[in-house]
């Protein structure tokens, strides 16, 4: 029984961790957004604002992906939330928790490749 409750408590744990994440990376794309709409108003030229609407279309898409992660972690962790103390866990529990890991891996790799790409624009431009 200390076993399952342990277990259940290191799953919840992961998506705590990971809404957390998904936080702290919305509030950073908010800075982003809030930084290219500052450089639209700026009269830079067309070859500064091809990139900078990628960037904003980028993080449109970014936050997509990151409010469908936070929604299904908001779903996994409603279900073992729902788990009483005497269900058995079984496997797909863990090997769902696993597969959702790695998306979380993805995302925070391909927003970290996207802040870069932005960082160095705001170095050649600004």
């Amino acid at each position: 029984m200390e076993t399952k409750l342990l277990h259940l408590g290191d799953l919840k744990f992961n998506l705590d961790v990971w809404l957390r994440e998904l936080k702290f990376h919305n509030q950073e794309l908010d800075f982003f957004e809030k930084k290219l709409e500052e450089i639209s108003v700026r009269k830079l030229g067309h070859e500064a604002m091809i990139p900078l609407e990628k960037f904003q279309n980028q993080i449109t898409k970014e936050r997509d992906v990151l409010n469908k992660l936070k929604h299904r972690i908001k779903f996994k962790k409603n279900l073992l939330d729902n788990l009483s103390d005497l269900e058995i866990i079984d496997k797909s529990h863990l090997t769902k928790q696993v597969r959702l890991s790695e998306e979380i891996a993805t995302f925070n790799k391909l927003n970290g490749e996207l802040k870069f790409e932005m960082m160095t624009y705001f170095l050649d431009w600004l």
